[in-house]
């Protein structure tokens, strides 16, 4: 949207000034880092590769991402925030043509229906959409990667191509109907079921009860035509569990089909271009075809048939298919994280308050407690962003067949459970701290942090709880941390017993602290030294990962000779615990990430980003220190070093991290804040060219304090 400069502006200075006309989005011909290389930041000698960081951001469908970034710089693609939610839908159904006409849509899918095969350049496409709209981008989601992925990816061939060009162009909007009322991330339980009719060959679709409707399904409430429903696939009196239907639910003029019930959620806090609503199924027959057999089929007589012979791992297999929705809500959380930070440390170079003793009022990023605030978000943005490139390759490997092993599923399920819940997280963090370091200016729905953050405030709880996904990395890292005693005699296992039990001595009789106070002995600089070690910062994240995954296994041992009811007792003493372990774990995920990209880079840029990587892992480790001095990890004279080498590392990170955001490639058009626009600078240069012409006319005032140092001197009257 083009920017109006405030009535305080002359035109002359708004006009004349170099970054006035940037607000527009209309100024497209620019690649990406020709703008933001152009903002004016702190003065610095040297400046580091942005180019080569941009490509290290972008990853590895650096080429389909930009086509994307290209794409939503039309206006047509935006939010627009004064718009009523049911308007908000419209615009946002309009907007998926859109993207169907430029072919975003269709790079995951089989090439005999016409799409490109490609699921990982299809998630790093979808994921720069939460620039345009995140209502956009979650509908999308809905459509494509779920509704459409999943009839791709539990379907055969035959669904494929019945289902899925419909899918692809948009004649079939669709609903993902997994969630039940009351039953959220316990899909196993749900209660719809599907119940089979041999003398006809349908399934009948039944939602028994009123908690059994399906809830919070994008589509379900307006647009969707037929839905992907997950139910209780019953056959000749046995229930084969949890298997997913291609369900017709309204017909083209959008009324709903005989036994389909629906209900509309209405006004969210958030997505609210996305319909989210309610289905129930009352006695619905479809085909016996229409069961997405992949996984599991009933022939016509009723038998049923499985390539997996266990329930449970049938179960997981066929959810495992739809892990796509977690780790693109990884990358789009990052990527609201550099939106944010792009904006705020862009403003914080010149937004200026209180002087610094001169006539030049200090610029935010001048003060400390600004720098303290904002300058850890962007080492955790950057290292979250390297980790989603390792989550979103090992998608790809597994989705595109080249490495589909069981391991490498499980693998990936546990890499995307580790990694979703912090940048969720960290996202909505981010955007709230940006928009209180700037002010009455951030809570301007203009400059969009309110906006993102309502509508990715969602992010942590939908594709899986974030608790709940923890809980599953925890359980990965227990059955890891069991498997140490797989296959050891009597004497490996006393052998390590006794060498964990001399390791935890050591760390909690404060020894390893005395060995730290020794060799840090007289000097900081010591401290400091060591502080910087990467195998010192790696060494202490994963004793801290691994004390508390093996404290909590201890405490668990017991409860397999217990009742079922006395062994959840039992974990449930350890689930904070656990929980904290695999947050850890994901944040060493996301460290060592960072790291082998800073291996990777030399010169400036390589001692720039080893200072950012140094101040993810020591915020960190701060955060935890009372763990670490508790358990005899850290002495108390390196953690009071600590808080001292942070501040260090923020003094020198802070001259390059205007060119850190710019290595984000973010246009203004991408960022459409008016606080990020270069306005700001033109009021400020306007406000002091006005006090530099007052002060040297003879119109100036003079001070009250001024005038009493002048009486009390004598100096005599004014002139």
């Amino acid at each position: 949207m083009p920017l109006n400069p405030t009535s305080s502006l002359t035109d002359d200075a708004a006009a004349s000034h170099p970054k006035a006309s940037k607000g527009s989005p209309e100024g497209t011909s620019q690649g990406p880092l020709d703008e933001v290389q152009a903002v004016q930041g702190p003065d610095t000698d040297e400046r580091i590769d942005i180019e080569t960081l941009h490509d290290k951001l972008m990853g590895p469908w650096k080429e389909v991402r930009q086509k994307v970034r290209d794409l939503i710089e039309d206006p047509a693609l935006h939010k627009v925030d004064t718009l009523s939610y049911q308007d908000h839908r419209e615009r946002v159904l309009q907007q998926l043509q859109i993207l169907v006409e430029n072919h975003v849509v269709h790079r995951a899918y089989p090439e005999y229906v016409g799409g490109g095969e490609d699921p990982g350049g299809n998630i790093a496409g979808f994921e720069e959409l939460v620039a345009a709209d995140p209502s956009l981008q979650i509908k999308a989601g809905v459509q494509w990667g779920l509704f459409g992925a999943a009839v791709h990816q539990l379907g055969t061939e035959e669904h494929h191509r019945r289902f899925l060009p419909g899918i692809m162009n948009l004649d079939v909007p669709g609903a993902f109907a997994m969630t039940e009322i009351g039953h959220g991330s316990d899909v196993a339980s749900i209660a719809t079921t599907a119940t089979y009719d041999p003398d006809s060959e349908e399934f009948v679709i039944n939602t028994p009860f009123k908690s059994a409707w399906k809830e919070f399904l994008g589509n379900a409430a307006q647009h969707g035509k037929a839905a992907v429903v997950f139910a209780q696939l019953i056959t000749e009196g046995v229930n084969h569990g949890v298997h997913a239907f291609y369900v017709p639910i309204r017909d083209e003029d959008g009324v709903n089909l005989p036994g389909i019930q629906s209900e509309d959620d209405g006004h969210k806090g958030g997505l609210n271009g996305i319909d989210n609503g309610r289905l129930a199924f009352d006695h619905v027959r479809i085909p016996r075809t229409n069961l997405l057999n992949r996984y599991g089929d009933v022939a016509d007589d009723g038998t049923y048939s499985s390539p997996i012979d266990s329930p449970g791992r049938r179960f997981f297999t066929m959810l495992g298919t739809l892990v796509q929705g977690r780790v693109s809500l990884d990358g789009s959380s990052v990527n609201a994280s550099k939106i944010a930070l792009s904006i705020a440390i862009r403003y914080a170079y010149e937004r200026r308050q209180f002087s610094a003793g001169g006539e030049t009022e200090a610029t935010l990023m001048s003060y400390q407690l600004h720098r303290r605030r904002l300058l850890p978000l962007l080492a955790r943005t950057y290292a979250q962003a390297f980790a989603h490139h390792g989550l979103l390759s090992t998608f790809d490997d597994v989705f595109s067949g080249r490495e589909d092993t069981p391991e490498n599923r499980a693998e990936l399920e546990t890499l995307a459970a580790s990694l979703k819940p912090l940048s969720t997280w960290g996202a909505l963090e981010t955007l709230q701290e940006c928009r209180e370091a700037t002010g009455g200016a951030g809570f301007m729905t203009k400059n969009r942090f309110t906006s993102l953050y309502q509508d990715l405030d969602v992010y942590a709880t939908f594709e899986g709880d974030n608790h709940v996904l923890l809980q599953l990395v925890a359980k990965r890292l227990l059955g890891d941390y069991s498997k140490e005693f797989a296959g050891l005699d009597v004497g490996t296992i006393t052998k390590y017993v006794s060498s964990r039990a001399e390791d935890l001595a050591f760390n909690r009789t404060g020894l390893r602290s005395v060995a730290q106070l020794i060799h840090d002995t007289g000097t900081q600089k010591k401290s400091a030294k060591a502080l910087k070690d990467p195998k010192w910062q790696r060494e202490l994240m994963q004793d801290r990962v691994h004390t508390m995954v093996s404290e909590a296994a201890e405490a668990l041992r017991p409860a397999r000779k217990m009742s079922a009811t006395d062994a959840t007792k039992v974990f449930n003493s350890q689930q904070v615990k656990l929980i904290d372990a695999a947050r850890s774990h994901g944040e060493l995920l996301a460290w060592e990430a960072m790291s082998d990209v800073v291996d990777s880079l030399d010169g400036k840029t390589h001692e720039v980003m080893t200072w950012l990587r140094d101040l993810y892992g020591l915020t960190l480790i701060h955060k935890n220190l009372g763990w670490y001095v508790s358990y005899g990890l850290i002495s108390t004279q390196r953690g009071r070093a600590l808080e001292e080498y942070i501040n260090r590392l923020l003094d020198k990170i802070e001259p390059y991290s205007l060119q850190l955001v710019e290595g984000f490639g973010w246009t203004q058009a991408h960022l459409r804040a008016e606080i990020s626009s270069g306005l700001e600078e033109v009021r400020q240069a306007d406000a002091a060219e006005y006090f530099r012409k007052l002060r040297a006319s003879s119109d100036a005032p003079v001070d009250e304090k001024t005038l009493m140092k002048m009486k009390s001197s004598g100096s005599g009257k004014r002139r």
